[in-house]
C-alpha cells in the first residue's frame, strides 16, 4: 500500500503576492515563512527576523494595509495578498514623512527594530490620525526596542501624524 503522506520538505507551491507595490511571482517550500521569503527570495532585507515568535516586532510588515508579523505567517498564506515593508514607505530617493520625524526625533539607535515601528505607526496612523500618547504607546506595546527607551519614537509618530494626514 502507497503512503498517502507527502515529505513537507519537499513540498512547493507556486505564489503570486504584490510587493511595495510590484507584483511577485515565485515558487516557495510550503514551510518556508513570509519573512524568510521577502528577505530571500525578494531582496527586501528591511524585514528583520528576531524572536521568530511574533513577540518582538521587527519582522513587521503591512499586509493589505494591516500591520502583521511575517515570522509566523507562511509565504503561501500570503499569495494574492498585497505586501508592504519598510521599503516600500517612500517614494524613490525621498522618505516619508514618519521616517523624516523618526530622524528628526532620534527614534532609532541600532535600527534593528525601526522597520517594525514604522508599520506598526503606519497602521496606526491609518486608522487613528491624531493618536493620543497613550494610543501610541499602545500601537507600538508589541514592539520591542532595547536602546531608544521609546520616548523619542513617541515624540515621532505624534509629530508625524499631522503630516500624514490626506
Amino acid at each position: 500500500m502507497e503512503s498517502q503522506l507527502t515529505d513537507a520538505a519537499t513540498d512547493r507551491r507556486a505564489i503570486s503576492v504584490t510587493v511595495n507595490g510590484a507584483r511577485c511571482e515565485a515558487e516557495v517550500d510550503v514551510r518556508k515563512t513570509l519573512a524568510d521569503f521577502l528577505r530571500e527570495d525578494g531582496g527586501f532585507t528591511g524585514v528583520h527576523v528576531g524572536c521568530e515568535h511574533g513577540v518582538c516586532g521587527a519582522c513587521s510588515v503591512l499586509m493589505d494595509g494591516e500591520v502583521i508579523r511575517s515570522c509566523i505567517l507562511f509565504a503561501v498564506q500570503a499569495d494574492g495578498h498585497e505586501i508592504v515593508t519598510v521599503e516600500g514607505l517612500g517614494s524613490g530617493d525621498e522618505i516619508s514623512p514618519l521616517q523624516q520625524a523618526f530622524v528628526d526625533h532620534h527614534a532609532l539607535q541600532c535600527g534593528f527594530c525601526t522597520p517594525g515601528m514604522l508599520l506598526a505607526a503606519v497602521d496606526l496612523l491609518k486608522r487613528t490620525p491624531d493618536p493620543t500618547e497613550a494610543q501610541v504607546r499602545e500601537a507600538l506595546s508589541g514592539n520591542l526596542c532595547m536602546c531608544t527607551g521609546y520616548a523619542g519614537i513617541i515624540r515621532a509618530v505624534r509629530a508625524a501624524a499631522p503630516r500624514m494626514k490626506g
